[in-house]
């Protein structure tokens, strides 16, 4: 499978709109065959200005292809690895993580042999990657799934429950595409009920989460559980020191924005709700009293586009 070298690449990442995107994803390019047309790809980029450090293509290329050198066996497992060093190397707002031009800039021209990598397997087609873990919403583009995962999932400067939440993938699958994930205590329970062992399989991940998000419109959440949503200003100074940020650890997580930690008191309350809501939610085997064995961890059981 081909590998990008990073004397390659451009210094610095620009957008691809999706609509330049999709032109290029062939089944060749899904398939591993052909590599996308970089020079092509290049050409129809959109610049992000100004060029600062935390646009730079460098250290993202290094965390990939360390990421691949350690879950060569375990593809899956890479993702919590992966997810809060991503996030914490593209240093960014939330409204600049959903342009998806950045996201099809790092698939197509940075690292498609990462995304192969990660997500190629048996289609109808062949052999192949699918289209949306190249150019996709979210949840499922190979990168941006990742990145709003170590988001939405962390406890302010600490990854360490997001590095939870990608151990089953059906929390990146299922549960990241809800609405009610903004929440940051709903967010944290989820990740509790994980962690004491309550929720455990990609299931209990499904049954929960659909749960959670048809109470959400009765419950409000953020009536029972207040959270201030973090610290805006906290998060720019952390953008902001992208540019004096060393070497990110391989070894230990870094450091997230320290925004300020999700209310343990609003936590606590979604917990025992969330932990009632699962009681009763339709899990496949639990209404009969089976016990479903869990996963190995990281294996799953069953925005318009606009300039920075």
């Amino acid at each position: 499978m081909m590998r990008n070298s990073t004397a390659d690449l451009p210094e610095y990442f620009s957008l691809v709109p999706d609509i330049v995107a999709a032109k290029y994803l062939t089944h060749s390019v899904l398939s591993g065959s052909e590599a996308p047309p970089k020079v092509a790809l290049l050409r129809l980029a959109q610049a992000i200005s100004p060029s600062t450090t935390r646009w730079r293509v460098a250290p993202v290329r290094q965390l990939l292809d360390e990421a691949r050198r350690r879950h060569e066996d375990d593809r899956a497992a890479a993702d919590g690895w992966l997810a809060p060093r991503l996030h914490a190397t593209i240093r960014m707002t939330r409204s600049e993580a959903s342009n998806s031009g950045l996201w099809n800039f790092l698939a197509l021209v940075v690292a498609p042999d990462y995304v192969l990598w990660r997500h190629k397997g048996v289609t109808k087609e062949g052999e192949r990657a699918t289209a949306d873990r190249f150019v996709g919403v979210h949840y499922k583009q190979t990168f941006a799934r990742l990145w709003w995962a170590a988001e939405m999932f962390r406890d302010g400067d600490d990854y360490g429950p997001a590095v939870s939440a990608c151990g089953i993938q059906d929390v990146l699958n299922t549960v990241l595409r809800f609405e009610v994930i903004d929440h940051r205590p709903t967010a944290r329970a989820v990740v509790r009920l994980l962690e004491r062992g309550i929720v455990r399989t990609g299931r209990d991940v499904n049954g929960l989460g659909t749960a959670i998000n048809a109470a959400g419109s009765t419950l409000m959440y953020d009536v029972i559980a207040p959270d201030d949503g973090g610290d805006s200003e906290a998060r720019r100074y952390w953008i902001d020191q992208a540019e004096n940020a060393g070497p990110m650890p391989f070894d230990t997580l870094p450091d997230g924005p320290d925004d300020g930690r999700i209310p343990q008191h609003s936590v606590n309350e979604l917990v025992k709700r969330f932990e009632e809501l699962f009681a009763e939610a339709p899990v496949r085997g639990k209404e009969r009293g089976v016990e479903v064995p869990p996963p190995r961890r990281g294996v799953s059981l069953d925005k318009a586009y606009s300039p920075l």
